[in-house]
């Protein structure tokens, strides 16, 4: 199967770290990464690696689906 390239994530990271009034940094450093790192996934830029979705969800003591949501493109190229 080859990878579609209109497929994405999208994200909640900016909902949730606001409900815990937490700054960018402040997010950043417990699950350490940059604050960069945390502005571009807000801004859906950046696709977080597995174990970092892990470690974000497990933060906010929800599930990486209640999160990090999967978003299907169009055409399917199977071979």
């Amino acid at each position: 199967m080859l990878e579609n390239k209109s497929d994405s994530i999208v994200n909640k990271v900016y909902e949730f770290r606001v409900l815990k009034r937490m700054s960018q940094s402040d997010l950043a450093e417990v699950v350490g990464v940059s604050k960069q790192t945390i502005f571009v996934m807000e801004k859906n830029n950046y696709f977080p690696s597995l174990l970092l979705a892990y470690r974000i969800a497990n933060f906010f003591g929800v599930s990486i689906e209640e999160i990090f949501t999967y978003k299907k493109g169009g055409n399917e190229n199977v071979e």
